[in-house]
């Protein structure tokens, strides 16, 4: 059974950093392109960053420069580095894994989905 798990999660001000860890078992981890999603109230799920077998990543424009994606092969954990975080920021945040990485922007690429950590930022 796979599963995917998110942690790091938390309140934090404006300009401060945190790492979101993703955790996933029941799966063959070197072999899934990673990915992080967000979801503001109210709001669409959203591409956040996403890092391919080989370690190449890809961001969204938003996020460039202030975010950082990365990978423990050995660990099957992915990881999301949040440096000047600002309240805009604040959303319950996803991992997600996906096997063909066809396109990692597109949500419904991914097969497996973690429950979501809750990342808040306060101004």
């Amino acid at each position: 059974q796979v599963q995917v798990v998110e942690s790091g999660g938390g309140l934090v001000q404006a300009g401060g950093s945190l790492r979101l860890s993703c955790a996933a078992s029941g799966l063959t981890f070197s072999e899934y392109i990673m990915g992080w999603f967000r979801q503001a109230p109210g709001k669409e799920r959203e591409f956040v960053a996403a890092i391919s077998w080989s370690g190449g990543t890809y961001y969204a424009d938003s996020m460039k420069g202030r975010f950082t994606i990365s990978r423990d092969n050995a660990k099957n954990t992915a990881y999301l580095q949040m440096n000047s975080l600002k309240p805009e920021d604040t959303a319950v945040y996803f991992c997600a894994a996906d096997r063909y990485g066809r396109l990692y922007s597109r949500i419904s690429e991914y097969d497996y989905w973690g429950q979501g950590t809750q990342v808040s930022v306060s101004s």
